[in-house]
């Protein structure tokens, strides 16, 4: 990813709409894995909605300085079969 927020920010408007696989760390060596689609970028934070089979809760928003820390790890999902 990005080394800045403004690169981060602009790589993410350009994938709006795509599959994503989030890796989020929770706490000491504990993480939290969710898959969405990437669907609203804003100034401080961008959205996901999270796959229903898998969640509990409908979306989840992180801010790009948690991408910039690697606090949330984002991989971008293909759609090949």
């Amino acid at each position: 990813m990005p080394t800045t927020l403004a690169t981060i920010k602009k790589a993410l408007e350009g994938r709006i709409g795509s599959k994503i696989m989030l890796v989020a760390q929770t706490g000491r060596k504990r993480q939290t894995q969710r898959r969405g689609v990437l669907t609203e970028t804003y100034p401080a934070v961008f959205v996901v909605d999270l796959d229903p089979e898998e969640n509990s809760f409908e979306r989840v928003s992180y801010s790009y300085s948690d991408v910039l820390t690697k606090t949330v790890e984002i991989e971008f999902l293909s759609d090949a079969i």
